[in-house]
């Protein structure tokens, strides 16, 4: 067994992260058709990882699948997507504060190598990478309130919100911006400060929010809305 070697990524999870960038970078219309057999084509891979992709994306709120009819995109207007990230960034600030409190010190190392495997893509400069290495970095966190209910709410709104995480990531000088804005998350932590931590990660998640704003406003219609089917 080779250490520290990483695992590929299953093909339905390939494919379903390209066509949540296709769809948030506009490559897919709203309301447009998404052909599986156009999809297996382009993505060079079965029709299995392709239905599974789609029913991911659905859950996700990306797409919607109209039985008899196939799958559709669906995507969320910009005021949508700023009121999402301003209830994202309170959940996630008392997920930190109550962390500052209750996290075990298990889950204190847990969070430091999460960071560092930030570190590690932003220094590569793999903006996939980092995301994935900052999911696992709040997700540590939601654990860390030691309160189930408030982790399942803010895990639901996290998937919800994945591919404008990703994508705000690409706006330029962010994962930076993201890692120096984790450390100070980490530190209120570490130093069991709640008040701190609460208003670290808020800074952060609501920061997410406006860089992804002015990165979408280049290049969609900020009125731009998906029409409900």
């Amino acid at each position: 067994m080779n250490v520290g070697v990483k695992a590929p990524k299953p093909s339905k999870t390939i494919v379903r992260d390209a066509i949540e960038q296709d769809i948030v970078t506009g490559f897919y219309v709203p309301g447009e058709r998404l052909d599986e057999a156009t999809l297996t084509q382009r993505h060079q891979v079965s029709r299995t990882p392709v239905r599974e992709a789609l029913i991911q994306l659905s859950t996700m709120g990306l797409v919607k699948i109209v039985p008899n009819r196939g799958a559709y995109v669906n995507q969320l207007t910009i005021t949508e997507l700023v009121e999402m990230f301003e209830v994202m960034g309170e959940l996630e600030a008392m997920c930190a504060r109550l962390a500052a409190r209750r996290i075990h010190s298990e889950q204190l190392v847990r969070l430091g190598e999460a960071q560092e495997e930030c570190r590690r893509a932003q220094k590569q400069g793999n903006s996939d990478e980092y995301y994935y290495a900052n999911e696992k970095f709040h997700q540590t966190i939601y654990a860390a309130s030691g309160n189930a209910f408030l982790a399942e709410q803010a895990n639901a709104l996290q998937l919800r919100l994945k591919p404008y995480r990703r994508l705000q990531l690409r706006v330029p000088g962010r994962i930076a911006r993201s890692l120096s804005e984790h450390d100070a998350v980490l530190d209120a932590i570490r130093s069991h400060d709640p008040a701190r931590a609460h208003q670290a990660m808020c800074r952060h998640v609501v920061i997410q929010g406006e860089f992804f704003s002015d990165f979408l406003a280049a290049i969609r219609p900020l009125d731009h809305q998906i029409p409900a089917g």
